[in-house]
């Protein structure tokens, strides 16, 4: 299965469902907008894809607080779960 077919197959509502609950609860937590998150994701896909095959069904992005490494201080941080088929030569 290639990197264009998990763009256009055909996702069950459940799905669908799961991936706007996933945006609403990162764009809560990160005071940034669904539309903005999901722009993110499809320049994050775009990218790596150049480079490397990915599961880009599989993919998940998380903007999270963390604290400095001097401590006290929380600035966000930009997480993401990439799953790599393959790499491109």
């Amino acid at each position: 299965m290639g990197f264009f077919d998990n763009l256009f197959r055909k996702k069950s509502s459940g799905d669908v469902a799961k991936d706007r609950l996933k945006l609403l609860l990162v764009s809560d937590r990160s005071s940034c907008s669904p539309e903005l998150m999901e722009l993110i994701k499809n320049d994050i896909i775009e990218v790596i894809s150049k480079y490397m095959e990915i599961d880009a069904s599989g993919l998940d992005i998380q903007i999270t607080q963390t604290e400095t490494e001097e401590g006290g201080d929380k600035v966000p941080a930009l997480y993401a779960n990439i799953p790599i088929k393959d790499i491109r030569k």
